[in-house]
C-alpha cells in the first residue's frame, strides 16, 4: 500500500496511464442533434454497447463523461453483450457533446435523453432500465415523470429529490466551483477524492483490471481518470460545468411530485441506492427520497450501504453489478403495463 497518493506528475508517468480509458468498441455511436426549439439544436454524443434484449441507459452525474461508466459498460455491454444493450452518453455541457451557454435544467436534459432514446428505437412499453447517479439520478427522476410507460426499472443512485441546504453540501459545491479556477492539479484532485470516495477505498490497492501494471491504489487510478479528463482539450470546460451545476443545484421535486413519480412508474420498479458516507450528496437526501415515495413499505427497494461514498459503481463494483442485475430481472418479470 502506498504511503501517500501519487502526484499528478507521477500518475502521468505511470505505465498504466496511457491505458486509463479502455478501448471498448461500441456497436453504434456518434452524435445526434437534440433540443430543436429548446435552445438548440446542438449535438449530443452517445455510444451503444452490446446487443442483448435487456436495455439499460446509464446517466452520469455532474461533470462526468460517458466513459466514467466504462466498468459497467464492460460488465454489461461486453462481458454479457448477448444479454444486455447499454446506452451511454455525454450530457449537454461535457465531453464530446456540445456545451451551449444556456440555462440548463434537469428536465431539459431529460428531454435530450428522450430524443436519444427515440433515435436508437428504445420506445417500447416497459422496455428501458434507467440507472442514474447524482445529477444523472435527478435527470432519471424527470425521465420517470415524462415517459413513465417506457421505464421497466428506475434506479436512483446517490441522488436527491431536492437539495437540503446543509453546510457540508454548500461547502462541497463551493469546492466544486473552485475547481474551475486555476489551482495546482494535485489540490484539485485531492478535493474531489475527499468529496466523492471513502478514505478506506481510496487507500486500497488498485482493484481494477489493468493493461500494463496496476496503480498503487484505487485513489491513484481515480486520479488518473480525472487528470485525463481535465487535460483533454475541450472535454471539461468551465462554461459547461457551471451550466450543469446550475441544473443540479436547482433540481427540485416536491414530496407530491415524488409521490406522483412512484404512482406513474410503479414503486416496485424503483430503487433508491446511497452510501452512508456520501459527502457530495449527503445521506439525508436518500432518506428524504425514500420517505417521499412512501418508505420501503410502499414497495420501493431500499439499497443503503454503510461506509460507502458517493460513487458506489466504483467502490462496490461487483455488488453494484449484482444489484442492477437483480433489479433488471425482477422488473422484466413484471407485467408490461
Amino acid at each position: 500500500m502506498s504511503e501517500r497518493p501519487l502526484t499528478a506528475a507521477e500518475v502521468q508517468a505511470h505505465p498504466e496511464y496511457p491505458h486509463i480509458n479502455w478501448e471498448l468498441k461500441a456497436e453504434q455511436g456518434g452524435k445526434i442533434d437534440v433540443a430543436a426549439g429548446r435552445g438548440g439544436p446542438f449535438e449530443l454524443a452517445y455510444e451503444l454497447h452490446g446487443h442483448g434484449p435487456r436495455k439499460i441507459i446509464w446517466l452520469m452525474g455532474l461533470g462526468g463523461l460517458m466513459r466514467t461508466w466504462q466498468r459497467q459498460t464492460k460488465d454489461f455491454g461486453h462481458t454479457e453483450a448477448d444479454k444486455y444493450s447499454c446506452l451511454v452518453l455525454d450530457n449537454r455541457g461535457v465531453g464530446a457533446s456540445d456545451k451551449p451557454l444556456l440555462r440548463y435544467t434537469t428536465s431539459e436534459m431529460a428531454k435530450d435523453v428522450i430524443e436519444l432514446l427515440d433515435h436508437v428505437g428504445w420506445t417500447e412499453q416497459r422496455s428501458v432500465h434507467v440507472v442514474g447517479i447524482s445529477m444523472g439520478g435527478m435527470i432519471a427522476q424527470e425521465l420517470g415523470l415524462l415517459i413513465p410507460e417506457r421505464i421497466c426499472s428506475l434506479n436512483l443512485v446517490s441522488t436527491a429529490p431536492r437539495i437540503v441546504r446543509t453546510l457540508p453540501y454548500l461547502e462541497n459545491i463551493r469546492n466544486r466551483i473552485n475547481l474551475m479556477w486555476p489551482k495546482p492539479i494535485d489540490e484539485q484532485i485531492a478535493k474531489v477524492k475527499a468529496d466523492c470516495y471513502s478514505a478506506e477505498w481510496l487507500a486500497k490497492p488498485d482493484e481494477t483490471e489493468y493493461t500494463v501494471q496496476p496503480f498503487p491504489t484505487n485513489g491513484d487510478r481515480f486520479a488518473a481518470g480525472e487528470i485525463s479528463k481535465r487535460t483533454s482539450p475541450g472535454v471539461f470546460t468551465r462554461q459547461g460545468f457551471i451550466c450543469q451545476l446550475y441544473a443540479a443545484g436547482f433540481h427540485h421535486k416536491s414530496p407530491e411530485q415524488i409521490k406522483k413519480l412512484g404512482d406513474v412508474v410503479g414503486r416496485e420498479r424503483i430503487m433508491v441506492l446511497h452510501g452512508t458516507r456520501d459527502r457530495m450528496i449527503d445521506f439525508v437526501h436518500a432518506e428524504m427520497l425514500l420517505k417521499d415515495f412512501g418508505g420501503e413499505q410502499s414497495g420501493v427497494t431500499r439499497s443503503f450501504h454503510e461506509g460507502i461514498g458517493h460513487v458506489a459503481p466504483f467502490e462496490i463494483r461487483e455488488k453494484f453489478k449484482d444489484i442492477i442485475v437483480d433489479r433488471v430481472e425482477k422488473t422484466e418479470g413484471m407485467a408490461k403495463q
